[in-house]
């Protein structure tokens, strides 16, 4: 697959990690994406992909692209054979200032992009992403679209200080001293990021916690799953496990199968560092 990506500049700088392409032939159909602090915003250019998020029976079709914020539960992705959209990976608060509504209204149920900007608005932006002859060319298409977009959003500076402390720790900052080192109230620190995240400070804090202990796994080599677990500070190996499947869909062995499959599989591809084959 083509992967083409940069960091925006400013005022995106602070939102948004990297904006970029990805054209090709997809290594699996479908791929699990486990929960992580770390939501997406994808224009699709080819055919519709398919999302089952959440607890979701069944996948939807998402023609034009999506906006997901911070997810609580694995979710499935399924792309069109071959494959092209640009989108951008974005901060835990990055979003927000590109909505309409509270992010907590979008948690585990991705909008499409025709629901957050209009159809007009959305079929105006791939036609002219389409019409743009150079992948980094498209990116700057992206960007100033994004940029023209932002909007104030209340709140904005102390979810992204809270949450940049949060991240800085790997999910185990206290979150109640925050508040109280903000003169703000917990409850008012939780309303504000339910509007700007999606999730409280908590469901954030145990997202980077999980994903910086799974990450940090050499799947290569035999895993103490009681050393992983007491580790990152989960009180019983059963907690771990459990956070493990609401996480990944997967158990903590049956994740390491997968992800030894794709590495076998698919060695150096663009998208091995956390997706899973879902088949």
């Amino acid at each position: 697959m083509k992967y083409v990506s940069r960091a925006p500049g400013p005022p995106l700088d602070g939102l948004i990690d990297d904006l970029y392409y990805l054209e090709g032939v997809p290594p699996y159909p479908r791929l699990i994406l486990p929960a992580a602090p770390a939501p997406l915003l994808i224009v699709n250019l080819g055919a519709p992909f398919r999302i089952r998020a959440g607890t979701d029976a069944d996948a939807v079709e998402y023609p034009d692209g999506c906006a997901v914020v911070t997810p609580t539960r694995a979710w499935e992705f399924g792309y069109p054979t071959p494959t092209r959209s640009v989108g951008a990976h974005v901060k835990p608060w990055g979003l927000a200032p590109l909505l309409p509504v509270p992010a907590a209204e979008l948690c585990d149920r991705p909008a499409t992009v025709e629901q957050i900007w209009g159809r007009t608005a959305a079929d105006d932006l791939r036609q002219r992403l389409a019409s743009a002859p150079t992948p980094h060319e498209m990116l700057t298409v992206l960007e100033e679209e994004l940029v023209r977009r932002l909007r104030v959003v209340d709140g904005l500076d102390l979810v992204r200080e809270v949450s940049s402390a949060v991240a800085a720790t790997g999910g185990t900052v206290p979150i109640g001293g925050i508040g109280a080192a903000a003169h703000v109230s917990s409850t008012y620190v939780a309303k504000r990021f339910k509007a700007v995240v999606g999730v409280t400070p908590k469901r954030l804090a145990r997202g980077y916690r999980f994903s910086s202990t799974v990450l940090a796994l050499d799947v290569t080599a035999p895993i103490d799953w009681a050393e992983v677990a007491a580790g990152a500070g989960y009180f019983d190996q059963a907690h771990f496990v459990r956070e493990f499947r609401e996480f990944t869909g997967l158990t903590p062995t049956r994740y390491t199968e997968v992800r030894r499959r794709f590495l076998r599989d698919h060695p150096g591809h663009v998208l091995a560092g956390w997706p899973l084959p879902a088949d």
